[in-house]
């Protein structure tokens, strides 16, 4: 056997609160890779609705998830659909509510404040109710400590905590980290995967680069 099947929706026989996403996740604006998973005990199935917040086809920005990333309850993606012009003296979205105050609305001072699309690496462990930002890239290998808010990018292997978020430590020192992008072992078929978790597991970078 070479792990559970991707498409699963729920991988985990007895315990449904956890669930892959990419076979739960229907909307054009976010892709998630395999074995990516969301775990909440009111189900998985609302991670679309309950977890990415503010995220509008008409805006153009997606959210985009590794693979073999673990997102706990309540974690949440503000996209860009949340964000207010900020070019004048008010941040009031005046033009929203019409009646007369639509007129003179200049979309640019809005979409200039646009950040781009929001990115989680692969092997990304985000933890309980933390935020991420929009246009926000979250490197490979990367923990999100439970409640932080992550506002900048999130460097490979690194730990991060606090509000704004902030580099607590990194999880290996620069010249493991170089060898572990380079193998990239996520990007492996499961069957290979299988026969070198050993060495995932067990932090043997001299074997990994030999099966790679």
């Amino acid at each position: 056997m070479y792990g559970p099947k991707p498409e699963i929706k729920h991988p985990i026989e007895m315990h449904p609160r956890v669930g892959f996403l990419s076979p739960l996740v229907d909307a054009p604006n976010i892709e998630v890779g395999d074995y990516t998973y969301y775990d909440d005990p009111d189900g998985p199935d609302t991670f679309q609705s309950k977890c990415v917040l503010h995220h509008y086809p008409f805006i153009g920005d997606k959210l985009i998830i590794g693979r073999f990333c673990a997102i706990a309850e309540g974690a949440r993606f503000i996209m860009n659909g949340a964000n207010h012009a900020m070019s004048g003296f008010s941040t009031y979205p005046f033009n929203i509510f019409g009646h007369g105050w639509e007129k003179g609305f200049d979309p640019d001072t809005w979409t200039r404040e646009l950040r781009g699309d929001t990115v989680v690496g692969n092997d990304v462990w985000i933890g309980m109710e933390a935020i991420i930002m929009p246009g926000v890239t979250v490197g490979d290998g990367s923990i999100v400590a439970a409640r932080s808010v992550v506002t900048r990018d999130v460097p490979p292997f690194a730990i991060v905590a606090g509000n704004a978020a902030e580099v607590v430590k990194m999880r290996f020192d620069a010249g493991t980290i170089r060898r572990l992008l380079e193998i990239s072992w996520w990007d492996w078929d499961a069957e290979k995967i299988t026969r070198n978790l050993d060495a995932i597991r067990g932090a043997d970078i001299a074997a990994l680069e030999a099966a790679a």
